[in-house]
């Protein structure tokens, strides 16, 4: 069917993705309760060791098919990374794309907008850097800050220059429909989208930031908007929860990934995206046979140079 996403796969065996990766993907949001998910979860997979080698053996495929996806030039990959302050974007974006060519992967991290940025609809921002097909682009926090950051702090929707007309009881329900048809016409315009919520729970966030006070080499990571954020723990929460329920679908489904142990995290985002690429039914272009006679004709005229 036109515009639907590629159906979810994986490089694991069949056994292994329903096992592992297919209890956190959202693809219909309208029953989900961020409850119900453990973020210290790791379903069956209990040997640290055993995922470690597994993530090295997917950063590998993942650098793989990066190379047919760029060389092909139809697809384009879009992930979008959300979580709580300390939950391992960073350090996830590390080290699953660590085997990847950078020529065919772009990172964009959203702060705080800028005056220019304001003065522009809220999608504008991130819509000017999505990937280019053959290309893997990855949102370090995206458009959906709007629908969490600023739904816990509505006093940043002053700052946007909207019409007082626009800023109804409404806005919300407003943005999710937007988001959802802007997804769409990505995904009908061949742009592959998997969103990753990491799921950290309050208390190993409470261990991750006092680690960034107590350890040298982590001290410039803190920032006391994370401790005033925190104060904001469970209003957080139920933006994230709001989100997820109404934009899951099955064309651009969130995956909202258990985050308390760092080692699964990243084999489940690993995983996910080798299970997207490979469904793409990636390959390098066919030369016709004429092209092949020309290339032959070349290569012969190489062999036959005299030094």
């Amino acid at each position: 069917m036109a515009g639907e996403g590629p159906p979810l796969q994986c490089g694991m065996a069949s056994h292994d993705f329903d096992r592992l990766i297919k209890p956190h993907v959202i693809r219909d949001g309208k029953k989900f309760r961020l409850a119900d998910h453990d973020p210290a979860d790791t379903v069956e997979m209990t040997d640290r060791k055993k995922a470690e080698a597994l993530l090295e053996e997917g950063v590998k495929r993942i650098a793989v098919l990066q190379e047919r996806l760029y060389a092909q030039n139809q697809w384009a990959l879009l992930l979008i990374f959300q979580a709580m302050d300390a939950a391992g974007k960073d350090g996830t974006i590390k080290h699953v794309m660590s085997g990847i060519n950078p020529q065919g992967c772009d990172v964009r991290s959203f702060k705080a907008p800028t005056a220019d940025e304001l003065d522009h609809d809220f999608m504008w921002r991130c819509f000017t850097r999505l990937p280019e097909r053959g290309r893997i682009g990855i949102f370090n926090r995206s458009y959906y800050e709007e629908t969490l950051v600023v739904r816990v702090h509505p006093e940043y929707l002053r700052a946007q220059h909207l019409p007082a007309k626009c800023i109804t009881d409404n806005i919300w329900d407003e943005r999710y429909e937007d988001i959802n048809a802007f997804e769409k016409y990505l995904t009908n315009n061949g742009i592959v989208i998997r969103k990753f919520f990491l799921h950290v729970s309050k208390e190993e966030q409470r261990t991750r930031l006092l680690a960034r006070l107590t350890d040298p080499e982590k001290n410039w990571k803190f920032s006391e908007a994370d401790i005033a954020e925190r104060a904001r723990w469970d209003e957080y929460q139920d933006a994230y929860e709001r989100t997820i329920r109404h934009t899951s679908t099955d064309r651009a489904p969130w995956v909202v990934v258990p985050a308390d142990k760092k080692w699964y995290t990243r084999l489940v985002v690993a995983q996910t995206v080798i299970e997207c690429l490979e469904s793409l039914d990636l390959a390098f272009p066919a030369v016709d046979a004429a092209r092949q006679r020309e290339l032959k004709a070349i290569e012969q005229a190489f062999r036959n140079e005299k030094d």
